[in-house]
């Protein structure tokens, strides 16, 4: 939720209102078209459209003419007219600018002036942010791989109230985009750590509907934006309230402990025994699991291994290149990474299409949050009845075909339009949602929060390119559409060949991860490796059900 929250809070923090140049003195009344009045606020009703320019006399008897990024003089000041077809000369807006505040009191452009020849550094701030987020997918999710998982979500939750609220006390441009930097790349960070510890905690009857659960409270994180948006109409406020209510997840953050995945990978395995006892205790499960007995070693063999062989106890640190360590492994890698780069595609394209639902802004966000529920629950019962993969393939086609649809329905049937556009949004939701999880599950525990980073880093590219996308309207007006549906139909291609992973354990090794994709058990191989991931296994359904030690 808090994730969620950081994510669309400059939907309203960097909105621009309706502006025009300042003007130099003071005004005794002003006109817009036919209709005069005393002060600018009264005219703010009337604007329709950024060619519009305000007619202003001043109490020295001057009158000014005021577009959004220049005033003219006029030389000839007899009477107050609307049209005036005499000389003006005209002035670069040296005195600021009058801003409309019947919807926002403040916003970070009237702040600093972020228009006309500024309104470049007002469109860099959301690209900004999303680079923070896709660097600290990547650079968070390796770190919780060798750190452990509950360090990096105790860090990152923290940093992420405490940049939250820095932000708000930014001094000037410049410093508002590097704190947002940081706060993008925390956020990132504790988004794809959070979502492998639930992955790894959870058993795998409830994994499905767990993951799911943090894509639906992501959505209503949207939600409270929409909400704290409507209630706060000045930025720093608007960021303040927004950053608060992260705070109770912060204080959470000390009640968890290591998941005893990460733990046994990194041969910790009386830690381990402790988090799985623990478990057994919450579970009521009255028959002793011992870490030992599941790898088949014996528990004086670990401690004198553990001091002895420094060499041998030692864990290999991975990189994003073990990622591609086997063709294996690099297609199911390239596969995912298609995917996460499509569905943050499709999904900002269809949204930046609805726009023409029109309305209440803050009804809208909330509505795009709300959206997202049902897909979500759809998602769960088709994952757990059908599979990851036999999911994930006809939505994404889906999402292509609903694409081709568009493109034939014809302009004047606007309702249509949208309905056929909350349909594609809808099924690359489901894509979107179900891809967290199946990556966690197509990867073993060494780089599983490194390939959620990593897919979570495309999917951010993917956010990026989508305006630009989006640009290419005025190319073709279904070029957006067409290329998201190209893009949909390849994945959905592509992720036949990926292996199912319903009902099956995570895996602890490269080698049981390949093993994996071929339909292989790696628990056959005597290696201390497969051990651990017959380990692992045991530990998954020991959440579940009663096991014996003998098992």
């Amino acid at each position: 939720m808090s994730c969620g929250i950081h994510y669309l809070a400059s939907v309203f923090m960097a909105v621009t209102p309706n502006f025009v140049c300042g003007f130099p003195g003071n005004m005794s009344s002003v006109l817009f078209h036919n209709s005069s009045a005393s002060s600018i606020e009264d005219i703010w009703t009337l604007w329709t459209s950024a060619e519009n320019y305000i007619v202003v006399q001043l109490e020295n008897g001057e009158i000014w003419e005021l577009d959004q990024c220049s005033r003219s003089k006029r030389e000839v000041s007899l009477e107050l007219a609307y049209e005036y077809k005499g000389n003006k000369s005209v002035f670069p807006c040296s005195d600021g600018f009058l801003y409309d505040d019947t919807k926002w009191k403040s916003t970070v452009v009237t702040q600093w002036d972020l228009v006309c020849d500024r309104e470049w550094l007002a469109k860099l701030i959301q690209p900004t942010f999303m680079l923070g987020v896709l660097i600290g997918a990547v650079i968070f999710g390796d770190i919780a791989d060798r750190l452990g998982r509950q360090r990096i979500i105790w860090f990152t939750s923290a940093g992420q109230f405490v940049f939250g609220v820095a932000v708000a006390f930014t001094f000037d441009y410049y410093s508002f985009v590097i704190v947002r930097f940081l706060l993008a790349m925390v956020s990132s960070g504790y988004l794809v750590v959070a979502f492998v510890y639930v992955t790894e905690f959870v058993g795998i009857k409830a994994r499905t509907w767990a993951s799911m659960h943090v894509h639906a409270f992501f959505a209503m994180g949207v939600m409270v934006v929409a909400l704290v948006g409507f209630l706060v109409r000045t930025w720093w406020v608007y960021q303040i309230f927004l950053s608060i209510a992260t705070l109770p997840f912060v204080l959470c953050c000390w009640m968890l402990p290591e998941t005893p995945f990460w733990l046994l990978s990194e041969e910790r395995y009386e830690d381990a025994q402790k988090v799985i006892d623990t478990m057994a205790r919450w579970n009521k499960v009255s028959t002793p699991c011992k870490v030992s007995e599941l790898c088949s070693v014996q528990q004086d063999n670990l401690a004198s291994g553990r001091t002895g062989d420094d060499d041998m106890s030692s864990t290999k640190k991975h990189n994003i290149l073990d990622l591609f360590c086997n063709w294996q492994i690099a297609r199911r890698t390239i596969t995912v990474w298609l995917i996460w780069f499509t569905g943050s595609l499709g999904y900002y394209v269809f949204s930046l299409s609805s726009v023409s639902l029109g309305g209440n802004e803050y009804l809208n966000l909330f509505l795009i949050g709300a959206v997202e529920l049902p897909c979500y629950i759809i998602a769960c019962i088709a994952m757990d009845k059908l599979g990851r993969r036999n999911t994930l393939i006809p939505f994404l086609i889906l999402s292509a075909l609903i694409c081709v649809l568009i493109m034939f329905i014809p302009q004047d049937f606007s309702i249509l339009i949208i309905l056929a556009n909350m349909a594609g949004k809808f099924s690359i939701g489901v894509a979107f949602g179900l891809i967290y999880l199946y990556t966690a599950e197509l990867y073993p525990t060494i780089v599983r929060s490194l390939a959620v980073g990593s897919g979570s880093m495309m999917c951010r590219v993917g956010s990026v390119v989508a305006p630009f996308c989006v640009y290419l309207r005025s190319v073709w007006i279904f070029m957006p559409l067409l290329l998201v549906g190209v893009m949909a139909l390849l994945s959905g291609i592509l992720t036949i060949m990926l292996p199912e992973t319903l009902g099956k354990p995570l895996t602890n090794t490269l080698v049981e991860a390949t093993e994996m994709g071929r339909n292989k058990k790696s628990c056959s191989e005597k290696t201390p490796s497969a051990h651990s991931g017959a380990a692992l296994e045991k530990i998954e359904m020991f959440g579940q059900e009663k096991i014996s030690t003998d098992k």
